[in-house]
């Protein structure tokens, strides 16, 4: 049976060392928790996590979901009585608005609860991920009656939220979507269509769920345009408060899929369904965005969470798992053989998946603090450079953390050998499910295309460039430092390499803009890799710090300094082959006519 141990250490360093979350404690939300407060509530956050929901997550992939004949679906056993503690507890609440009964957390505290949630079971913890981003859609663009009426329950957990974009004929074109709202003459509409891939679409876990849903109002214009978003609760809720009539929405199937099958992955009909409208008429691709930012970071967290859980049980087999002898000579010399941690291959697959891992998660925590610092910080220039961050990242970490993920936990299934390929051991499971990661949420071709076309010239570049100078300044205020210098050197190549990138598309993008598109992979991993970097030297600096601050004796600092030294050298120089073939342009790929394929 597959294992999870919640990283608090990693947390702890993160919060405390490197990103000192302490000088924020004169801001709205960090000032009412203070670091012991934060590690307090992630500890119990992570025995929640390691002894109620990992233990569900091999049965809930076996079970899958159930559809019954009346269009409801039942979630596999054990995940009602999960969902139950889940609210009790609190949890759904960390980091949203007190105003409507939230616990007012900084966003980063639900972040690292998040990622445990994934690790843990990351198909039931797609449930209350969906209701967040429900909550952050209301609560941005709703009116004053859809937050009193919708919020407070979101908040708490008792009711569950969904996202309907995906219709049947058409993905990530929007534009050509045909569910139809009708105005009525109480204000309210009349839905109908046909909505797919909805997570969380149908279940038994709450009383209620409210999808918000793209729609086009009768006589809208078509495209993008005439798109409006609407709150279409699965029951009416009456003016107390109290759940009425059943909406006219029923889950016509559950989709049968490679992974995440504790999730009910729903084809939602929707027939003549009272719905209401959510922000401005004919301004709801805009509105849903704001759902699915917080989904493409909370995607990007799902494919760091897969590689994290593979890593910890690749590791506790191959220091279990007795196979060959070490090249160098026996390391296990009074057993019929060695463990295989000792063969240099099997630690290349764990080392990078550690060196991501580590990485990947500072890269996360950094973006939230942005995240953070939008919404509560009083300075105009740090709530703007925030939002750019904000912007600029989202696509990198949704893209860049599922494709690593997803590789690493290839890898850390490839530790098993033939036991990998067998489904007692869970390893096909977190393959499965991270498989997933690449591909919602905005495929991550969309996401380069995105980062390559909107992002990266937004406001003339403001936000690439400013990224540059952080990054610039961190290298000039450490250049004299001999232990951090390979950090400082790694960083100073590959940020130079990922700004000739983007000088190189800035150049030849416009001019064909098929040398954009062809070039928007590599250079979004170009972005990743030069953002781990400099995540890496921003550990290692904290690291050395504390080495010198009395904690020489804790081996956890050089640790991590040397996983930081592996990044640099096995992870860092794939900058320079991404750099190449991003210059290659857009002739190569596109030189085969159509039909000679």
């Amino acid at each position: 049976m597959p294992s999870y141990k919640a990283p608090l250490r990693e947390y702890k360093f993160l919060l405390n060392d490197v990103l000192d979350i302490g000088r924020y404690s004169n801001l709205p939300t960090f000032a009412d928790a203070p670091l012991d407060l934060i590690e307090s509530v992630l500890e119990e956050g992570g025995k929640f996590c390691e002894g109620v929901l990992a233990p569900l997550n091999k049965a809930g992939d076996e079970h899958g979901c159930t559809r019954h004949a009346d269009g409801s679906v039942t979630t596999p056993p054990g995940f009602k009585d999960a969902y139950d503690q889940l609210v009790a507890a609190g949890w759904p609440a960390l980091s949203s608005d007190p105003v409507y009964g939230g616990q007012g957390l900084p966003h980063i505290v639900a972040l690292a609860w998040n990622e445990m949630v994934s690790s843990a079971n990351m198909a039931f913890g797609m449930y209350p991920g969906l209701s967040h981003g429900a909550y952050e859609a209301i609560h941005h663009h709703g009116s004053d009656e859809l937050k009193q009426k919708y919020l407070p329950k979101l908040v708490t957990g008792e009711w569950t939220g969904t996202m309907n974009l995906t219709e049947p004929h058409c993905g990530t074109d929007l534009g050509m979507l045909r569910t139809k709202a009708i105005p009525q003459s109480d204000g309210t509409y009349r839905i109908s269509g046909q909505k797919i891939f909805i997570s969380a679409g149908e279940h038994d876990l709450a009383s209620n769920i409210i999808h918000l849903v793209l729609a086009r109002i009768e006589g809208a214009p078509m495209g993008t345009k005439g798109i409006s978003l609407f709150v279409v609760p699965k029951f009416l809720v009456n003016e107390d408060g109290s759940l009425g009539a059943r909406n006219g929405v029923v889950c016509d199937k559950i989709e049968e899929k490679m992974g995440i099958h504790g999730n009910a992955t729903c084809v939602l009909n929707y027939d003549d369904a009272v719905g209401y409208l959510c922000g401005i008429e004919n301004k709801g691709l805009a509105a849903m965005f704001t759902m699915m930012n917080v989904a493409r970071l909370g995607v990007g967290l799902q494919g760091l969470s897969q590689s994290e859980v593979a890593y910890q049980n690749a590791v506790i087999y191959a220091k279990d798992r007795l196979q060959g002898r070490s090249i160098t000579g026996a390391k296990n010399p009074n057993g019929p053989a060695d463990p295989i941690i000792v063969h240099p291959d099997i630690r290349r697959m764990l080392m990078d998946a550690r060196a991501f891992n580590e990485g990947a998660r500072a890269f996360a925590f950094w973006t939230a603090i942005q995240g953070d610092l939008l919404l509560v910080s009083p300075d105009d220039e740090v709530r703007q450079k925030a939002d750019d961050y904000m912007g600029l990242m989202t696509p990198v970490l949704k893209s860049y953390l599922t494709d690593k993920g997803y590789a690493n936990a290839t890898n850390c299934q490839q530790v098993y050998g033939g036991h990998g390929y067998i489904e007692e051991w869970g390893m096909s499971q977190f393959v499965r499910d991270a498989r997933i990661t690449q591909i919602y949420e905005g495929a991550n071709g969309i996401q380069a295309l995105d980062l390559v076309g909107r992002k990266l010239g937004a406001n003339a570049g403001r936000a690439i460039f400013a990224f540059f100078k952080e990054m610039d300044e961190f290298i000039e205020a450490n250049d004299g430092d001999a232990d951090l210098a390979p950090f400082v050197e790694g960083l100073r190549t590959t940020k130079a390499q990922m700004q000739d990138g983007a000088m190189w598309l800035m150049q030849n993008g416009m001019s064909n803009f098929d040398n954009a598109g062809a070039a928007s992979h590599d250079f979004l991993n170009l972005f990743g890799i030069t953002a781990l970097t400099y995540m890496w030297a921003l550990q290692a600096k904290a690291a050395l710090a504390a080495k010198k601050n009395g904690g020489a004796s804790d081996p956890y600092y050089d640790t991590k300094l040397a996983t930081g030294r592996y990044f640099l050298a096995r992870m860092t120089p794939d900058a320079g082959a991404h750099l190449a073939k991003l210059k290659s342009g857009a002739e190569p790929v596109m030189a085969l006519a159509a039909e000679a394929f």
